[in-house]
């Protein structure tokens, strides 16, 4: 049997074919164009599972079930999108929608548990029952992975690593509260902190790399400062990871992982900011006396293959 995953996202839809060894045997995408009525939307979502179909030669019989990670908020047991700030969607059928083109199984998870579902099965995870996956994007995605199954809590609401607060007077958060991890430790913090230091020091090697449009400025153009010996985007990149490592430390603190997973394209930065985070964390979290094992962390394994086959795999029944 064959297994479909789909990740939805604001800017593309990817959606990948799996086999039972969990191997992507084809992939695709199509942009999402967020702004269309969510038919249109589902109907390129399955025209793309159908045209990946027909370029393999898998029938739809040789499927077993489409799984679809969503950002936001899901209805698990009807297949309903209840609501995601991306895309705009409130109480979509996603389940009765994708039926009308593909009469298969559909199933229907938030896509950062799905990443994670997918690290702990088929990647940086996948040899421990207990972890955590961190996303570092436009916020700060997480899935909590606990007996080899996401955690979702009383109301399928768990996970929102991302707000976690670090200080209840500080950065404004697209939540509506201050202080949230994700205000300091995301992507977009990052470029935000980067354009600040631009501005203050605009002697910094940091405005020669982007010619002094400040607007070219990503993730990666402090560390890139960084590896040429400018202090001021080594001072960004430092301070950066200070905060990254508080809310690992949070999250290994309360839930003690086995794994803590890096993903997102930032953790392409690799030892340049895990090195530094494991020594955060050996510092501020609790393991008490004695010869007791610490959490690892971890560079995600899966790119952004993890959503695709963390979807792929719901018809397991994973949560918790």
């Amino acid at each position: 049997m064959y297994y479909v995953g789909i990740d939805l996202g604001g800017t593309n839809i990817a959606a990948g074919i799996l086999d039972e060894s969990l191997k992507i045997v084809k992939k695709g995408s199509v942009p999402t164009g967020n702004t269309r009525h969510y038919s249109d939307i589902i109907k390129d979502m399955a025209m793309l599972v159908i045209q990946l179909l027909k370029e393999t030669g898998i029938s739809k019989n040789e499927v077993d079930s489409i799984g679809i990670g969503c950002p936001g908020t899901c209805d698990r047991e009807n297949g309903v999108l209840l609501y995601t700030n991306n895309i705009k969607f409130d109480d979509v059928p996603m389940r009765l929608e994708m039926q009308k083109y593909l009469p298969l199984q559909v199933y229907l998870e938030n896509d950062a548990n799905c990443a994670a579902l997918g690290e702990s099965m088929a990647g940086a995870a996948r040899d421990v029952s207990d972890s955590i996956t961190i996303t570092l994007g436009t916020g700060i995605g997480g899935g909590i992975i606990l007996n080899n199954k996401i955690y979702i809590g009383f109301n399928g609401m768990a996970g929102e690593i991302g707000h976690i607060v670090l200080n209840k007077q500080g950065e404004s958060c697209t939540c509506g509260r201050k202080g949230c991890w994700e205000a300091y430790a995301s992507a977009t913090a990052l470029i935000k902190q980067t354009r600040n230091a631009a501005q203050k020091y605009p002697e910094s090697l940091v405005n020669t790399l982007v010619n002094g449009n400040l607007n070219k400025i990503d993730a990666k153009t402090a560390f890139d400062a960084m590896r040429q010996g400018d202090s001021i985007g080594t001072s960004i990149v430092n301070e950066y990871i200070a905060y990254l490592g508080e809310g690992v430390s949070d999250l290994i603190n309360i839930f003690q992982p086995s794994r803590i997973v890096i993903g997102g394209g930032i953790s392409k930065e690799g030892d340049t900011i895990l090195v530094p985070l494991r020594e955060i964390a050996r510092k501020s979290t609790y393991f008490g006396e004695g010869d007791v094992p610490h959490t690892q962390i971890v560079g995600a394994e899966l790119g952004n293959d993890a959503g695709i086959v963390g979807a792929a795999m719901l018809w397991r029944g994973q949560q918790v």
